[in-house]
């Protein structure tokens, strides 16, 4: 049946749309982080406002409302129970240079750096869920099961079954997932096994709340595992086999997680908690009982960041880290598209002596990133940074390396989506030792990577500076 429409109707329509180009275009000039950023967001919604008006209710915030007042929330109860001893702060004085930089830090992360916790560093996917699999058997009162992929595959159905059959034994299980990261898996068999055996399962939600319901752009891409309160797993994992490096598409995988037991594990379930919190609307009767027996000496900084505080924490974090570099600071990122302030800050570093690396995967996940790397490694070589990317496999983990100071491992990758959309979270060790270790674990994936020159890009064909030039224009959204 053909319908037809007056011209009336038509010139409402007409006049809607545009008033809600120019409402996007005001929001745009008032919200957006970069004078560029609210240039092209204004001239394409008064330009093409079709199509403008749907992709700036999508992509155009980049501030998530009301996830504050949940931490809060979760903040405020874990007070009122928990007390950490003066003692167990990290000791500023041990280095006075240091104080400054752990204070900034502490505001940012909204926790403390505490002391006495053992951290043992999981190279790749076996000794990961080796790990997380021998903790949950040991569960006694609760598992938080949290991934921003969760898949129902072999390793999905491994973890699957024995949630499922702890939760059955009186063990309360809360598993959390981001719906787009784990797209259909609420449709999963696996998820209607879960839910019949008794586990509390939820998914983000990231469309909750008046303004936040077309914001499909903010990710939850926290990996997190805590058992009773005395246990935590974090770091690049998720859940499928190609994270095992057995899936044929995909093949060999790179990647790492940390197990740490200690008073930090706090700081983990404050994080989980509070993102239960958002989907489900519930708190969580954790254990906020400051573990006492972990018997190590590591003293750690749970980092949590998120797209809904005022600061870019994540951001803010790599760029102190950075600068506060004297000997060297490495880094491994499998998506590095850095805004200016972070490429400014490692070109200064390699200016004034420090030993810079980066390593990044020789094969990108997606083109556009991949040319996109080429641009950011095109400034960094003149300065004397070192760039490497790795060959035998897909390099997907998120570590740094500073002096032998501290070591990070963590969720966020060097993009703006980890530093401004993405909920994150980061377990920074201040330990000599642990370092070490790190070292060595780097050094060894150096060794089986290509060290980029500027002979190599030289080399390139005539019509790459102009690929990697456009690519580049898409970094804000990669």
């Amino acid at each position: 049946m053909e319908i037809n429409y007056s011209p009336e109707i038509i010139g409402v329509v007409l006049t809607v749309v545009y008033l809600g180009a120019i409402a996007s275009a005001i929001d745009a000039i008032l919200q957006a982080r970069t004078a560029q950023g609210s240039i092209a967001w204004v001239v394409s919604l008064l330009t093409l406002p079709y199509v403008s008006v749907p992709l700036y209710l999508v992509f155009g915030r980049n501030k998530f409302e009301g996830y504050i007042q949940e931490r809060e929330q979760i903040e405020a109860q874990a007070e009122s129970r928990l007390r950490i001893p003066r003692s167990e702060l990290f000791d500023f004085q041990a280095r006075d240079a240091s104080a400054a930089f752990y204070r900034s830090l502490h505001r940012l992360a909204r926790l403390p750096t505490v002391r006495g916790n053992t951290v043992e560093l999981l190279v790749d996917g076996i000794n990961t869920f080796d790990s997380i699999e021998a903790g949950i058997r040991d569960a006694e009162r609760y598992v938080l099961f949290q991934f921003y992929i969760l898949r129902d595959d072999a390793l999905g159905r491994r973890l699957g079954e024995l949630l499922a059959a702890k939760a059955q034994a009186g063990v309360h299980i809360h598993l959390l997932y981001d719906e787009v990261g784990s797209r259909g898996f609420d449709k999963t068999t696996l998820h209607r096994q879960l839910e019949e055996a008794g586990v509390e399962l939820a998914a983000f939600n990231t469309t909750r709340g008046r303004r936040n319901r077309f914001q499909l752009n903010f990710r939850n891409h926290r990996k997190v595992v805590v058992v009773d309160g005395v246990a935590a797993w974090i770091g690049g994992h998720n859940v499928g086999v190609e994270y095992l490096g057995e899936d044929q598409k995909r093949g060999p995988w790179r990647d790492t997680h940390i197990k740490l037991r200690g008073p930090a594990v706090i700081g983990a379930e404050l994080t989980f908690a509070t993102d239960w919190l958002w989907a489900r609307r519930e708190q969580l009767d954790l254990n906020w009982e400051m573990p006492r027996d972990a018997g190590g000496k590591c003293s750690v900084l749970l980092f949590p960041s998120d797209p809904a505080s005022e600061f870019d924490e994540a951001g803010l974090m790599f760029h102190q880290v950075i600068t506060q570099a004297q000997d060297r600071i490495w880094i491994a990122s499998p998506y590095f598209v850095p805004d200016r302030g972070i490429i400014a800050a490692l070109q200064l570093a390699a200016l004034r002596g420090v030993d810079v690396r980066v390593m990044i995967p020789d094969k990108a996940d997606g083109p556009v990133v991949g040319l996109a790397n080429w641009s950011f490694t095109r400034e960094l070589l003149p300065a004397g940074v070192a760039v490497y990317r790795y060959e035998p496999a897909f390099m997907h983990q998120k570590v740094l390396l500073l002096d032998r100071e501290l070591a990070g491992v963590g969720t966020a990758n060097f993009d703006n989506r980890s530093f401004r959309l993405n909920f994150e979270i980061t377990a920074l060790v201040h330990d000599s030792t642990f370092c070490d270790e790190v070292e060595a674990m780097l050094l060894n994936d150096f060794d089986q990577s290509r060290h980029v020159t500027a002979e190599e890009l030289a080399g390139k064909p005539f019509w790459f500076p102009l690929a990697i030039a456009a690519a580049r224009l898409m970094s804000p959204v990669l």
